[in-house]
């Protein structure tokens, strides 16, 4: 397995991290251990959680996937084998984070979130602590593809100082080692490194965003601000949700699947989708390979991606996935999939 620093922290992380989003839903406590114990076997030292998961986020599963690796710990007795790294919700209406009103990222919020995620997990550290997402209105993920401005911006945009002096205050006390930053722009992540070295307060050192074949806009902003801040990509959704492993073309829902359980695959349904995947699976075909290990490679290898998050429901998914570390693309490949890029760029960003 290759290890690659972890921005400016000091800590090397495996270029495989370990997603664990799915343990609490369509994966037991069990089926989570097995995981977490083939992956650190093959060399993976890093795994990621939120105190939002398992998914899709709903009351009655929230903290799950926490509990599920804070058993594992508890069992196992080998903290300090993994780097761990954990979220924060941002502003939300989902009101069960916070005994029953929105959450947002304030100092309180923040140190209750805190708290019950070291219970969960049985350990009294967090190697990196990351914003789920902004307080401020954000175009990712389903919501609309630009900008908006929110009747509460001004109280937000002022707020990057706040939140850094309250994660300072965690990093001071050792319940956090490093902090980073999730869904966020190339604004909000400039914005978070100016107030860290104007103010002497902690660093950003990372920032976890969608990244895949259908969904390259990365590249376009952050991929330079990771260059030259030294601020990598831990890039999430390497398969964009299942639909780059071609089980859902032409409609098909197979049973057990994300999509076909939840119905929450907007993301990478939208126009002109479906016809990238066809090219990328087309690719796939005439060169040889599976477009699952095409897909991940290609994300595994961007010079600006420090981790891929990969992530499985079945063990078999899990060592296919773990295996693509191992897989090195040739230019040939590379070229044939950026002259697809061209003509089908981003369809589901």
């Amino acid at each position: 397995m290759e290890y690659r620093a972890l921005g400016r922290t000091g800590l090397k992380v495996s270029k495989i991290c370990l997603g664990t989003m799915t343990w609490g839903e369509q994966n037991t406590e069990a089926e989570g251990h097995e995981q977490m114990d083939y992956a650190l076997d093959q060399g993976i030292n890093f795994f990621d959680t939120a105190e939002l998961y398992s998914i899709p986020p709903k009351a009655e599963t929230q903290g799950s996937t926490e509990r599920i690796i804070g058993t594992w710990f508890k069992a196992r007795n080998n903290r300090d084998k993994v780097i761990l790294a954990s979220k924060v919700v941002g502003r939300t209406p989902m009101d069960w984070f916070r005994n029953g009103r929105p959450a947002e990222l304030s100092k309180e919020d923040m140190t209750y979130a805190l708290e019950q995620s070291l219970k969960r997990l049985h350990t009294d550290y967090i190697d990196l602590y990351q914003l789920h997402w902004p307080d401020r209105p954000m175009p990712w993920g389903s919501n609309p593809t630009h900008y908006k401005q929110a009747e509460f911006e001004s109280d937000i945009v002022n707020s990057f100082q706040e939140v850094l002096e309250t994660l300072n205050g965690f990093v001071k006390a050792g319940k956090v080692r490093h902090i980073g930053l999730s869904n966020e722009s190339a604004w909000g992540t400039m914005k978070f490194l100016h107030e860290s070295e104007a103010r002497g307060l902690p660093r950003m050192a990372s920032i976890q965003n969608a990244y895949n074949l259908l969904n390259r806009t990365y590249e376009v902003a952050l991929a330079e601000v990771s260059y030259r801040e030294q601020i990598g990509l831990l890039a999430y959704s390497p398969l964009a949700q299942g639909y780059l492993t071609g089980k859902y073309r032409n409609g098909a829902r197979p049973a057990g699947a994300r999509t076909t359980l939840f119905n929450r695959g907007q993301r990478y349904e939208k126009p002109g989708s479906a016809e990238a995947i066809d090219a990328y699976w087309k690719l796939a075909q005439d060169v040889g390979m599976d477009l699952t290990t095409i897909a991940l490679a290609f994300v595994n290898d961007r010079p600006f991606v420090t981790s891929n998050i990969i992530g499985a429901t079945k063990m078999d998914q899990l060592k296919h996935d773990i295996a693509s570390a191992h897989v090195k693309l040739s230019q040939d490949v590379i070229d044939r999939i950026d002259a697809i890029h061209q003509v089908h760029m981003n369809p589901a960003p």
